[in-house]
């Protein structure tokens, strides 16, 4: 298969998959997420939804690029499933988050998914350096999530 077309697959159902978390979201913005006590460094609502369009179009490129030109072989299956590892935490947050108002349980999946992030960017990196380093922003932001789904947990 041509890169280019792993490329769009995987950027598209990245973002699919992410998406479905806005339909959790969406009804409790405006309602239960408005009555709660903000940390410091809150963005605006806005800022959320073109901001990880663009993390999961970097994590579909990554995701592209190691698929295409990993050499296969334990360490590629290895890395894969650290990565689908950590795509099951992300999706997993938004409802445990938004849906069942579980602040602090969202605290641990968000915590043990920086951790899984870092290790996908660092297998990834072993074998596509392009790939780990695309992940780099996604970890970021995570790390920034986790700071503020703990001053949420922490001021509710």
């Amino acid at each position: 298969m041509k890169l280019w077309l792993k490329i769009l697959i995987c950027v598209f159902v990245i973002n699919l998959l992410g998406g479905l978390g806005a339909f959790v979201t969406s009804s409790q913005i405006e309602t239960w997420y408005r009555e709660l006590e903000k940390p410091p460094g809150v963005p605006p609502n806005w800022v959320f939804g073109p901001v990880w369009t663009t993390l999961y179009a970097l994590i579909g490129v990554s995701l592209a690029l190691f698929w295409h030109f990993a050499p296969s072989g334990k360490e590629k299956q290895v890395s894969l499933g650290w990565f689908f590892f950590q795509m099951v935490l992300n999706l997993a947050w938004t409802p445990i988050f938004f849906g069942a108002h579980q602040l602090g349980l969202a605290l641990v999946v968000i915590g043990v998914l920086l951790v899984a992030i870092v290790i996908t960017i660092v297998r990834f990196r072993r074998l596509h350096k392009a790939a780990g380093r695309l992940m780099i922003p996604y970890s970021i932001w995570v790390g920034y999530a986790t700071y503020l789904n703990a001053g949420y947990w922490v001021l509710n």
